[in-house]
């Protein structure tokens, strides 16, 4: 077992389709598998304030400063509640999107005001006990063809009204979040996610172990789906 009795926070990014959700399924296993505890969450949600917050944002109609408010308030709730305490207890925190998400959909996506969108990160993200910004400590970012991406989605499920957009606008999101990345290049990990399964998994385990937080025993005896 790899020993780290801190916390760790990370975060898993991109469009609908990009193949997210199996992933952090896997990396719940193989971490729990090392003996961690593991809380699994996402965003806008993870409480049920942020959870309400969440339904609106993805079914009423509303302009970006509303948007960008609402995921940030969710964001607050979700901080103080779920992620700061558990990381203070030394469990993995395993988050489908967080901070990185508003950037890409709501600064760049809807073209809102990047310099607003830092200033209320500031705001929000300030640790209870002062000092940092609560931010995770990896990122991986499943980066995809829109187009891609909604041929996979096609017949899924009814869109909301993020899926509802067309395909320039996640052309926007993706750019976003390579300018994102580019701010923060130590954190944020590119995974090319237009290939298999397998490849992609391959990345996501190469940079837990190269973090020092997994075992390479335990990485390459473990089998995705299994």
């Amino acid at each position: 077992m790899v020993s780290n009795p801190r916390g760790l926070f990370i975060s898993f990014e991109g469009i609908d389709g990009a193949g997210k959700t199996t992933h952090i399924e896997g990396v719940v296993r193989l971490f729990k598998e090392q003996g961690r505890e593991v809380v699994r969450t996402r965003e806008p949600g993870g409480t049920p304030l942020a959870e309400q917050l969440r339904e609106r944002v993805l079914s009423d109609d509303m302009d970006a400063l509303t948007e960008a408010l609402l995921v940030f308030a969710a964001r607050r709730d979700h901080i103080q509640r779920v992620i700061e305490p558990a990381l203070q207890r030394g469990a993995v925190v395993l988050s489908d999107r967080f901070t990185d998400a508003t950037f890409a959909y709501q600064g760049a996506g809807r073209g809102f005001d990047l310099g607003v969108l830092n200033t209320l990160e500031q705001w929000v993200q300030q640790s209870g006990g002062g000092g940092d910004l609560i931010q995770p400590d990896l990122t991986f970012w499943f980066d995809l063809p829109p187009a891609v991406a909604a041929e996979r989605l096609r017949d899924a499920r009814v869109a909301d009204r993020f899926e509802q957009e067309d395909v320039v606008f996640f052309e926007r999101v993706a750019q976003g979040y390579a300018d994102r990345m580019a701010t923060a290049p130590q954190r944020i990990v590119r995974i090319n996610a237009h290939q298999e399964r397998h490849l992609v998994w391959q990345q996501i385990t190469h940079r837990l172990v190269q973090k020092g937080w997994l075992a390479i025993m335990v990485a390459n005896n473990f089998k995705l789906g299994a």
